[in-house]
């Protein structure tokens, strides 16, 4: 018989972990600002490890994101229209396609952002939201989360972009948009990580 393997989150250590232990947190020593951007901030932290070694580590603070997951379910539920945007993003020099994004403004709820967001870059509206998941894109060196919402019962309107942003609005059924991630199309994480909770969602529930 195979002996039963416990997981991360079934496993319990045999002993309660000290302070210096690996599950105990590192003690910020000291946090410098060594440059300031119209959009993140990057630090300079001096820290403490769990194991008492002392290290410095550049870490960039950023308000925080939302993304908008804005389908339409008129026409077939089971496979959903969704809104995307295709965009020329300067940092990796390509043309992608994504879910509608923005950063959070200081003190603004993260649903009044996704709100917002929409309505500049795409003109929708929705009649529900429901946030799907919260995460880290790089917790390694960056401090941002970023929130996704799924918006439903959309109603098209006037979108207000931002001078820099040009962007090209997509309708495409969920079944299209998982055929261009298996062909390596959609290249963008919040939307990967966006497009495939709904299509697990939507299974779990048929």
């Amino acid at each position: 018989m195979a002996a039963k393997v416990k997981t991360a989150l079934q496993a319990t250590p045999s002993k309660k972990p000290s302070s210096k232990s690996a599950l105990a947190k590192s003690r910020l020593i000291s946090s410098k600002l060594a440059y300031k951007g119209r959009v993140i901030n990057v630090y300079r932290d001096t820290v403490e490890e769990p194991n008492g070694l002392i290290f410095k580590r550049d870490v960039i603070r950023h308000n925080g994101s939302v993304v908008v997951l804005a389908i339409d379910e008129s026409i077939d539920p089971k496979d959903p229209i969704i809104i995307l945007e295709r965009q020329y993003r300067h940092a990796v020099g390509e043309f992608l396609l994504e879910l509608p994004a923005g950063r959070i403004e200081p003190n603004e709820p993260p649903l009044t952002a996704a709100k917002r967001e929409m309505i500049e870059e795409t003109g929708y509206r929705a009649k529900s939201w429901k946030l799907l998941t919260r995460y880290f894109a790089s917790p390694g060196f960056l401090g941002e989360s970023m929130h996704i919402y799924l918006a439903r019962g959309i109603r098209a309107g006037e979108a207000q972009p931002e001078p820099d942003e040009q962007i090209e609005i997509l309708q495409i059924p969920l079944s299209e948009a998982m055929k261009l991630i298996a062909s390596g199309k959609i290249h963008d994480g919040k939307t990967l990580i966006g497009l495939l909770l709904l299509q697990g969602q939507l299974r779990a529930s048929s």
